[in-house]
């Protein structure tokens, strides 16, 4: 019986901007960092050390012609936070493209894109 997501790939064009997106702009560590010595190379990065789930940045163009079959579009995924005005703030500053917050029943949302264009969705959950 599956107990807890564990990583979500995310496919991007470009590892190493992907990284700096992740870290500098949004604030996440990099857990690990693994490369074959043979091209394949994937970055593990997380909200923290401690999260339970990472998001595994893998090369698009590598994977699409190891494993053709698989779908390599971005995963629709809602990040929550304590402070989603700051968090708002904090990106556009940074020039990253946000959407407007929204008020929905189950808290307040917005959404982001990262360097690639891949949008994102984040919210602070009424209390």
């Amino acid at each position: 019986m599956i107990n807890k997501v564990g990583q979500i790939m995310l496919y991007v064009t470009n590892q190493d901007e992907a990284v700096k997106f992740w870290t500098e702009i949004v604030g996440f560590s990099v857990i690990s960092r693994e490369d074959d010595g043979q091209g394949m190379r994937w970055i593990e990065i997380a909200p923290s050390k401690k999260a339970e789930t990472s998001i595994i940045l893998h090369n698009k163009e590598l994977i699409a012609k190891m494993s053709p079959e698989l779908n390599l579009g971005t995963p629709s995924l809602m990040f929550f936070t304590e402070n989603l005005d700051k968090l708002h703030k904090g990106l556009s500053n940074n020039n990253i493209t946000v959407g407007e917050i929204v008020n929905m029943p189950s808290g307040k949302v917005f959404n982001f894109a990262d360097s690639e264009g891949n949008y994102f969705a984040v919210m602070e959950k009424s209390e």
